[in-house]
């Protein structure tokens, strides 16, 4: 039998890179890219500084979630302000690890909570909807099963 520790580390698949977005400075809009030059500070053009969320990810798959919780669509990777969006792993698997995206070798070192301006983006309840949350408690907490 497997190891909890081992099977914690397994992935299903390979995962796949479907955006790359940088914004100059703080506050500013995304610039959708085809490919990007990564610098220590993070990927160029981008804002970020190094060692402290250079690069940010999200699943591809919680665009669509996130829209559930604001009852509409899938938002754009864009509005969440995140540099890469990739899809087919969960990345909490690769905390405290690194994974290659590309040529690139990336540390994941934490989850990065959500900013205010996502109720500036989405309205009541963005920040909330960010964080997998609805009005202010759990999702699974509104079930009734």
């Amino acid at each position: 039998m497997c190891e909890l520790r081992e099977m914690m580390g397994r992935v299903a698949q390979a995962g796949r890179l479907d955006w790359i977005g940088v914004r100059g400075q703080r506050r500013a809009h995304m610039d959708t890219l085809g490919m990007v030059q990564v610098t220590d500070a993070g990927l160029a053009g981008d804002h970020g500084v190094a060692g402290k969320r250079a690069v940010t990810l999200v699943q591809a798959e919680h665009l669509g979630v996130i829209g559930a919780m604001l009852r509409r669509g899938a938002v754009d990777p864009a509005d969440l302000r995140r540099n890469l969006v990739v899809s087919g792993v969960n990345l909490l698997v690769f905390k405290g690890e690194q994974v290659q995206i590309g040529d690139v070798i990336l540390e994941v070192t934490s989850p990065c909570m959500p900013c205010s301006r996502m109720e500036e983006t989405f309205g009541y309840g963005g920040y909330g909807a960010v964080r997998g949350m609805v009005d202010g408690a759990p999702a699974l907490s509104e079930a009734v099963l």
